[in-house]
């Protein structure tokens, strides 16, 4: 996939939508989460259906060229209380059922999850699969209405989570972790508690998501390890006038049984 430069520096766009608002989107997407799993050596990656795209209450950020045509990584935003469990109750269920009450614990003041964040090879090593997105999925939450977030992490994702304010919860599963999405792979539960202040959040992170709520719209050159970008960001969601989050919180169902294990809704990067 060709990527355009401007003085040395990829450019792209990262834009932000309501999965059931833009189907073609979401069907790039899930093609190049795919490609990315397989070549990583998860290759069960038909045992979902991507239900998620017809989901009122999942929301998608992807990173794409200015003329939409090419996607180089994304990652999304799942409400509790949607037409399908979270990611990580589906995911973690059936090794420790405790997610459940977890979660529902959280979803009566507004809880979701940020998960399925991944990048392209093409794009690699320019933070478009780690910190960017992921200041984009804390920063468009308020926009949803959130109190909290969920995240299931891989190893190398940890850190920068807690970067941005996620905390490691200790009472579920091993201390936190479990093996998946298979045995020689390990994820870790963290929460963001405090959508709002981002109190736990370090310096630097906390000015960056302040500064994408205050400006949902712009361009800016962000640098990762010397490594510059220009990210065209376009992350205010459209139609929210028919988002009603009250509702969705009272569709919340608290959950006994777990759903079927997908790999792709890991953060990856």
């Amino acid at each position: 996939m060709e990527i355009q430069f401007n003085n040395g520096n990829p450019v792209v766009r990262l834009r932000a939508f309501r999965a059931v608002d833009d189907p073609n989107s979401c069907e790039l997407f899930i093609e190049g989460h795919k490609r990315v799993l397989t070549s990583i050596g998860v290759e069960k990656v038909t045992s979902s259906n991507n239900e998620w795209m017809y989901n009122p209450a999942a929301f998608v950020m992807i990173v794409e060229s200015l003329d939409k045509q090419h996607i180089y990584g994304g990652a999304r935003i799942h409400v509790a209380g949607g037409t399908e469990p979270l990611p990580i109750e589906q995911a973690t269920g059936i090794l420790d059922p405790a997610i459940y009450d977890l979660v529902w614990d959280f979803a009566q003041k507004g809880t979701g999850e940020g998960c399925g964040l991944w990048n392209s090879r093409e794009i690699a090593g320019y933070g478009i699969g780690s910190i960017f997105l992921t200041r984009v999925g804390v920063a468009m939450s308020t926009q949803i209405g959130l109190d909290s977030l969920f995240g299931l992490c891989a190893p190398y994702t940890v850190k920068m989570a807690q970067s941005v304010g996620y905390e490691i919860e200790y009472g579920i599963g091993n201390n936190g972790t479990f093996y998946y999405p298979k045995l020689d792979l390990v994820a870790t539960v963290l929460i963001l508690r405090d959508l709002k202040n981002l109190s736990a959040a370090d310096d630097e992170n906390k000015l960056a998501i302040q500064s994408l709520r205050d400006n949902l719209q712009g361009v800016r050159i962000e640098e990762l390890r010397n490594k510059k970008i220009e990210i065209h960001y376009d992350i205010e969601i459209p139609n929210m006038e028919q988002w009603d989050l009250k509702a969705t919180i009272a569709n919340a169902k608290k959950l006994s049984s777990t759903g079927k294990i997908d790999e792709r809704n890991i953060n990856l990067f």
